[in-house]
């Protein structure tokens, strides 16, 4: 085609900075469009698809295994983690409880015994019965025996499982063996803690999600105008979320906190996403006769920006894949998929739910919230300055008190202390006196001296309350010769032997760290290949893994969002303000705990600075966004943060507010204290995030706003256009079709308001 004398002008005056970023054109946006057409001339089909595909998804979830023992998530390069591994194979003991019976004669505890060794899983049930037998009376047990299995007039049974604690074989058999115990019996151990966890999930987890959607429904309610809008959001995010659980099967298993807060935290930040395609498509509406092609517009519309403004949020859930303890890439790949899913169902799948249910919710209108903060906008302008001062005089004690902020390791005090497992547990402290108990893995050729050695030097460690080992308890009762295969098999198989050490030392105390490296230097002077294990030298393992994750996924977090906002923006000033202040609301959060006295679970720190940053930084991209599309109109930069405050509060606030709620719920019902802080702190978060955005971002725009030029591409003038952009706008236009920039769909573009040169250096 020939261009023409007016057409060239246009072309020359196109290219020229225009009050808008520009048309994009390509390939991607032709199939898009492509697509979209297709999408919403057949909505119906496209729902009976959407919900067909749940068929798989709702199989998918069902099949995926949930593990209950985070433990198992520290690195498999660690000792500790290697003594375990042994104690699966070849011993066959990665899961001991203790069972306590009180006050029943010792013909019933040794009928139990025989009972407790025919559960399937169960691999042995050691008892004095097994060793001397019954007839012997107590007092004439030896010395090491009676210590070990007996307590006034409670006696201790040793169950040891085929399988690890956390598998559904174990589970399994803790519940049978439960269900030979009467109420005098107490079962105890780890496994039995992870048993209880998982009851206790699987009791609350429908309770999560009902007060998630129905907290969602009202937050939404109050600031939307039709009642059946909320329900399509819900029914969209829905079924992404159940596409996510259902993909799950891919990854063979996900934890038990995933489990608990994947569901409610992807409603919470994936709904804005839902509200932005539909503030779009109302937009199109007024441009279009047929709804199907204004949502066809809003769809292309979407999808650009959404790929974009979600790649914060995956940004911060990878960065948990860092963390060395492999519960970070649990989350972290489930919830990054979850905001993939959650982007391509509101592309995808809500326009068709939107056109389905399109009369009733014009129907079904109701009278909304319409905050106003005119008053409070035009206030924080006046002192903007005064803001900067307050954030930054913020930052000093806020970074103190998250760096001080008190965690716990120990995984029972996130358990209600009236579980079964609890008070087995305090009743194996106190009358027992075993907090803990320490496996030692090491090799089977030691001579009898040496072992006779690390055993009375390993009993003489302070905190050590019995010791029990093959020569120690077998040389005292009966003759190697007479000893049962199977009792042999439990502490010698494959070359290695095996001792038990219990403690007095509670896990995750620094008196237990203390006696692990008294016991692995008595060890490794014997054997230098010899492993400990057990709960408290996992625990002790993972509070280090924890202390280095929570360094590095906060820097990639950091690093990573930064960098996509530079791109965005194009500028180094403008990363740097977004994410100090979404930082700061970071260390605001976290050091609540510090100004209560609360203790939270030690993955709260780490999962909460990168889902924090990434989840809510988007509430610092959309004010920063519209006050630039402001200063390119030419506005003075008072006037254009006053603008862009007022378009960008209700929605920042409507976005934090969803997820606020979606997990309030959670966080105020749980009785599992590990899910109840997290999700606590992220609905606290939000709020925090959201504030910060509203009232101190804008101050910080606008004052640093001549640093922000200056460091900066594009900022206050748009970029050119492309001169194949330029051309398919003139064909477009000949075509009666075009879209300039700037302007609606079928409406000549705005003429850019004049700008003084000097007052806008001068600003």
């Amino acid at each position: 085609m020939t261009l023409g004398r007016h057409d060239i002008k246009m072309e020359k005056s196109l290219r020229r900075p225009g009050p808008a970023a520009g048309i994009r054109f390509g390939k991607v946006t032709a199939l898009l469009e492509k697509i979209a057409h297709a999408l919403t001339r057949k909505p119906k089909l496209v729902v009976l698809i959407a919900v067909l595909l749940l068929i798989p998804s709702i199989l998918g979830a069902v099949a995926t295994r949930i593990n209950y023992d985070i433990l198992t998530y520290l690195p498999p390069d660690l000792d500790s983690s290697k003594g375990e591994a042994l104690l699966e194979e070849p011993f066959h003991m990665a899961a001991t409880t203790m069972l306590i019976v009180e006050d029943m004669p010792p013909e019933y505890t040794n009928q139990l015994r025989r009972d407790v060794e025919q559960v399937p899983g169960v691999s042995s049930a050691v008892w004095v019965s097994s060793l001397v037998g019954i007839q012997i009376p107590q007092e004439m047990i030896p010395e090491d025996l009676r210590e070990t299995f007996f307590s006034g007039s409670s006696t201790m049974m040793i169950v040891q499982y085929d399988m690890p604690g956390a598998s559904e074989q174990t589970m399994q058999a803790i519940s049978q063996v439960r269900s030979l115990c009467n109420q005098r019996c107490f079962l105890a151990g780890f496994s039995v803690l992870i048993k209880d966890t998982k009851d206790l999930v699987d009791q609350e987890l429908p309770v999560y999600i009902l007060l998630a959607v129905v907290l969602s429904f009202i937050a939404m309610s109050l600031t939307m105008d039709s009642w059946l809008l909320p329900l399509a959001f819900l029914m969209s995010i829905g079924l992404a979320i159940l596409y996510n659980f259902g993909t799950n099967i891919f990854l063979g298993q996900i934890s038990y906190i995933t489990k608990a807060i994947a569901a409610v935290l992807q409603l919470g930040v994936t709904m804005d996403y839902s509200i932005f395609l539909y503030h779009r498509y109302e937009e199109e509406r007024a441009n279009h006769d047929d709804n199907r092609d204004a949502m066809a517009k809003a769809i292309v519309a979407a999808f650009t920006s959404l790929s974009g403004s979600s790649l914060t949020t995956i940004a911060g859930f990878l960065a948990l894949c860092a963390m060395r303890l492999l519960l970070g890439k649990d989350i972290g790949i489930v919830m990054a998929k979850g905001v993939v899913l959650g982007v391509a169902t509101v592309v995808l799948v809500l326009p068709a739910i939107l056109l389905v249910l399109d009369r009733g919710i014009r129907k079904y209108h109701h009278r909304t919230l319409n905050l106003n903060f005119d008053r409070v906008n035009r206030f924080m302008v006046r002192h903007r300055k005064a803001f900067v001062a307050l954030f930054l005089v913020l930052f000093l004690p806020a970074v103190y008190a998250q760096s001080h902020a008190a965690v716990y390791y120990k995984l029972d005090e996130a358990l209600p202390q009236d579980l079964p497992s609890i008070v087995a547990t305090n009743k194996l402290k106190n009358d027992y006196d075993m907090a803990t108990s320490h496996f030692i893995v090491f090799r089977d050729d030691l001579s009898h001296n040496a072992l006779k050695k690390m055993e009375e030097a390993v009993d003489a460690v302070p905190g050590v309350t019995s010791v029990l080992a093959y020569d120690k308890l077998m040389s005292a009762a009966v003759p190697d010769f007479f000893v049962p295969q199977e009792l042999k098999d439990l502490c010698k198989k494959d070359g290695l032997q095996l001792m038990m050490v219990n403690s007095a030392y509670p896990a995750a105390s620094d008196e237990v760290a203390q006696q692990l490296d008294a016991i692995d230097g008595i060890v490794k002077s014997l054997d230098p290949n010899a492993y400990i294990t057990g709960e408290a030298a996992l625990t002790k393992d993972l509070i280090s893994t924890a202390a280095v994750d929570f360094k590095i996924t906060n820097y990639i977090s950091v690093a990573a969002i930064f960098l996509i906002v530079a791109i965005l923006f194009q500028s180094i000033s403008v990363p740097l303000l977004l994410v100090a202040a979404i930082e700061l609301a970071i260390f605001i959060n976290q050091g609540v705990s510090y100004f209560t006295g609360a203790v939270v679970p030690f993955v709260a720190p780490t999962i909460i600075g990168c889902v924090q940053l990434g989840a809510t930084v988007d509430y610092a991209i959309l004010m920063t966004t519209r006050f630039r599309e402001e200063i390119q109109k030419g506005r003075e930069r008072k006037e254009a943060i006053y603008v862009a405050a007022a378009a960008s509060d209700n929605s920042i606030l409507t976005s934090a507010l969803v997820l606020f709620c979606a997990t309030l719920g959670v966080g105020t019902v749980s009785k599992i204290e590990i899910i109840s802080s997290l999700c606590l702190m992220l609905a606290r978060g939000a709020i925090i995030s959201a504030v910060m955005s509203v009232f101190i971002l804008p101050s910080l725009l606008a004052v640093c706003e001549p640093v922000i030029a200056r460091t900066s591409r594009w900022w206050r003038t748009p970029k050119p256009l492309k001169v194949p952009q330029v051309r398919k706008a003139l064909a477009a236009k000949a075509a009666g079709t075009e879209t300039l920039p700037g302007a609606p769909a079928g409406q000549p573009a705005p003429e850019a308001p004049e700008k003084d040169p000097a007052a806008a250096e001068k600003h």
